[in-house]
């Protein structure tokens, strides 16, 4: 049976390659089985870290991960980060991928890189997958175990795991909230006097964090894999490159934010990339009771979470934008991404409105 995510995969593209002979050459004898052939082809989902599917002789398959091209905030996409939390975390979390290689010497392929196992199941992205589009109740099975996922690496020890210096819990959301709007400050083109007033308003709204745990940080659907025969069932969990110590709400947070339903704009559907359409998935106020339910957590303060994580959003795809009008990529996906950062702007100053006083 073919791979049920072959349809991600395509040609590298032209200004994503690298030199595949010399790091076939590095990896030969790094990698058990690195000494067949070696052919390289890309996965094309994901707006932000690269990621390409190595194949040696026949079938040995592995996934390489490295961060995008041209400049980025120091703090993301952080390979060394990244494999510092999947090293140890499958040993507590089964939906982390395993590390076989990571390279700190960006003279092999222009930047450091990771070498993981390679996960098979179903992405979910902006359409339903034909082998679940039959199955009414699918949408609610896979919102539901994504919520009980998210709730079970909350709960997870880290300390027990040698995680505790991932981060600094103390103090997270604030530095949330200052971290991303200097980061906006570097990816601008404009002054908007809009962001900085949702800046103001996290400032003054800024909540006391009672519980830390291990946080994702990009915790949404088309980061999660599902077994292909069960939609109810998580393969795995992708993308651990800004996985840190905090607050866990701001996970959830993210999840509502990359979260769409039949109410939404379009505007704010393309930034959710879920598929359209009349499909029963939860609605972000079932995701929030599933939550509770899941983790006992006092969810009161979620508008907050919530305008945090289309703040972060916001600020994530203006960096992908001015990537793009810097020449850095050439990936014609990122030329309307303004479009998206106006909306997701909109949003926020509209869930503000809604939550005044």
């Amino acid at each position: 049976m073919s791979s049920p995510d072959k349809h991600d995969l395509i040609e590298v593209r032209p200004d994503e390659r690298f030199d595949e002979s010399r790091l076939g050459r590095y990896l030969r004898d790094r990698l058990p089985g690195a000494q067949d052939d070696m052919s390289v082809r890309q996965f094309s989902g994901g707006k932000a870290n690269l990621t390409y599917l190595l194949t040696f002789g026949e079938s040995l398959e592995y996934v390489l991960r490295r961060p995008p091209l041209g400049d980025y905030a120091p703090s993301a996409h952080d390979m060394g980060r990244e494999n510092r939390v999947l090293s140890v975390l499958h040993n507590a979390f089964p939906f982390a991928p395993r590390i076989y290689h990571y390279c700190e010497d960006e003279a092999v392929i222009g930047a450091p890189f990771l070498i993981m196992e390679r996960c098979r199941g179903v992405v979910v992205r902006a359409d339903m997958p034909e082998r679940f589009a039959s199955d009414r109740d699918a949408p609610q099975q896979m919102s539901r175990a994504l919520v009980d996922t998210l709730a079970a690496f909350h709960a997870v020890d880290y300390e027990a795991l040698g995680l505790s210096e991932l981060g600094r819990p103390a103090g997270f959301v604030q530095r949330q909230v200052e971290g991303w709007w200097r980061r906006w400050g570097a990816a601008k083109l404009d002054d908007d006097p809009r962001v900085k007033q949702i800046y103001q308003w996290l400032k003054e709204h800024l909540p006391e964090s009672s519980y830390h745990s291990l946080v994702h940080n990009d915790y949404k659907l088309d980061n999660t894999m599902f077994d292909a025969d069960h939609p109810a069932r998580v393969v795995a969990i992708l993308d651990w490159d800004m996985c840190t110590l905090g607050d866990p709400l701001s996970d959830l947070g993210a999840l509502l934010t990359y979260w769409t339903g039949p109410g939404d704009s379009d505007a704010v559907r393309a930034i959710g990339t879920m598929p359209a359409g009349n499909f029963d998935f939860y609605n972000r106020g079932q995701i929030l009771q599933r939550y509770a339910e899941q983790s006992g957590r006092d969810l009161s303060n979620m508008p907050f979470y919530h305008v945090l994580g289309i703040f972060r959003v916001l600020v994530i795809l203006q960096q992908i934008y001015i990537r793009y009008v810097r020449g850095y990529t050439q990936d014609k996906r990122f030329a309307h991404l303004n479009i998206s950062v106006e909306a997701l702007t909109a949003w926020a100053l509209e869930i503000m409105r809604e939550n005044a006083g």
